[in-house]
């Protein structure tokens, strides 16, 4: 088991690549917390039921206290805190003159915001335990441009920004920061997407052409790349930002 009785807080656990992620690391041995707005406890009940010692908090990463209390949480139940896997976010579409002032806030305040706070009061949990590792989810569009999401291309640049940094800055302390950078993967939250758009089925086929692969890409493929970076296997990888978009950066 490549993350035995590893202590490991997952944001956005409560669907797509972030219950793909809490799932595959209760089979590999880990200790969880499944923090989410929504479906955590359902999520946490699931990792149960693989033999792993799972809870479930409800947490919204843009707001300091409740970062500090999912925190808080971990430590008291498992007395330690090794992994953390900021995963929460989400997208919305639009240029920058389309985008209202609220809503990039908004998205602004989770998908990167958020990275902050959690890492901010998780840091010192690691340090206190010998260290860890972190893992961003960032997305391809941090390397290269997309129309119509200009507020959700700035976040995720961002993010693999402040995975740089935070890996430069820890690196004295045992953690490593890395990030996994998306293509378009097959999630509730892409399906809800697709369902708002005026031919779902053309939309889905012409985001599947653009990776070289010419599909979408899975969750569980997607949590196989967090648990590389989150485990021992990836030891000698910091600041690094693991792409895994089906070769659309190849075209």
């Amino acid at each position: 088991m490549r993350l035995k009785d590893k202590v490991c807080v997952i944001t956005g656990g409560g669907s797509g690549i972030g219950r793909a992620t809490a799932l595959l690391f209760a089979q590999e041995g880990a200790r969880l917390v499944v923090a989410d707005k929504r479906n955590a406890q359902a999520v946490a009940a699931e990792c149960a039921t693989k033999g792993a010692q799972a809870m479930a908090v409800e947490a919204d990463v843009a707001v300091a206290a409740d970062v500090r209390r999912m925190i808080e949480a971990a430590v008291e139940r498992f007395r330690r805190l090794d992994i953390l896997v900021n995963n929460a976010g989400y997208g919305i579409t639009g240029s920058v003159v389309e985008t209202d002032e609220e809503a990039w806030d908004a998205l602004m305040a989770v998908n990167v915001r958020g990275v902050f706070l959690c890492s901010k009061y998780a840091i010192p949990a690691m340090e206190r335990s010998g260290g860890g590792t972190i893992v961003n989810t960032a997305s391809v569009v941090a390397a290269v441009g997309i129309g119509n999401r200009a507020a959700y291309c700035a976040s995720k640049g961002a993010v693999a920004a402040l995975t740089r940094a935070m890996a430069i800055d820890h690196v004295g302390a045992g953690i490593r920061c890395n990030a996994i950078a998306p293509g378009t993967i097959d999630t509730p939250y892409f399906n809800d997407i697709l369902k708002a758009s005026a031919d779902p089925a053309a939309t889905r086929k012409a985001l599947a052409a653009r990776q070289l692969l010419g599909r979408l890409g899975t969750p569980e493929e997607i949590a196989a790349g967090i648990l590389f970076l989150a485990s021992d296997e990836s030891r000698f990888a910091t600041g690094t930002i693991l792409t895994l978009d089906g070769g659309m950066t190849a075209l």
